[in-house]
């Protein structure tokens, strides 16, 4: 692939990967087009980087699937000036996609090696997220509350502290599990006294881990 005309990729990926399978809002297909993938994923998969598909970035973990960053997008209702909250930042790409619609956005992750090389890149491509090395079960309270929060990683349950950082009128989206290895996309929706939920695709994620990871040696794929 021809990196020096990645925008052209970018705007394919876009019409024929993510608008062609229902995505409507404008933000986030503006967005998808504008931030550079081929940068969050490692060199030997850069020619694979706007093919809808997830890619490996070292340390077990993938970068998901353009079109599943869309959709979690889509259904988060992001607007600029929000304030996000990202379980699992992984690559960056989806915090990037975030930033790019305007939010500001902090974004907790495990390994401590992912996470540097996270801020390194997000850096390098002009975007200015909060990224914490820390348990993304407990979410991150001294930001709180969040306008909404995003879930990039397979959860068995919703976390307290998830809902307990949102704010009213706020959405969390997540991949709850429903079978070995299958997940399902949900949005809560925090009311006052209640919460709404909506069920959308079915999906694979790796799954929340507990705890922290700090390597020797930093610097893995991502």
């Amino acid at each position: 692939m021809d990196l020096e005309k990645w925008q052209d990729f970018a705007w394919l990926m876009v019409k024929t990967q993510i608008e062609s399978r229902g995505v409507e809002d404008e933000r986030v297909l503006q967005a998808m087009k504008k931030v550079p993938r081929h940068l969050f994923v490692a060199e030997e998969y850069q020619s694979l980087a706007y093919v809808d598909a997830p890619l490996p970035i070292g340390e077990s973990q993938t970068i998901s699937q353009p079109y599943m960053v869309a959709l979690m997008t889509e259904l988060l209702q992001v607007s600029p000036g929000m304030k996000i909250l990202e379980i699992g930042t992984g690559s960056g790409y989806q915090a990037a996609v975030l930033a790019e619609i305007g939010a500001k956005v902090f974004s907790i992750e495990r390994i401590s090696s992912l996470a540097k090389k996270a801020r390194n890149v997000l850096s390098k491509a002009g975007y200015e997220v909060v990224v914490v090395t820390a348990d993304g079960r407990e979410g991150y309270a001294q930001e709180a509350p969040y306008n909404g929060i995003i879930v990039t990683a397979a959860a068995d349950r919703v976390e307290e502290a998830w809902r307990d950082q949102l704010s009213i009128g706020g959405r969390l989206v997540v991949p709850l599990s429903v079978d070995v290895g299958l997940q399902r996309l949900v949005v809560l929706l925090k009311k006052k006294n209640q919460w709404i939920d909506t069920w959308h695709d079915y999906c694979r994620f790796v799954p929340v881990m507990p705890g922290t990871r700090t390597e020797k040696r930093e610097g893995a794929d991502g």
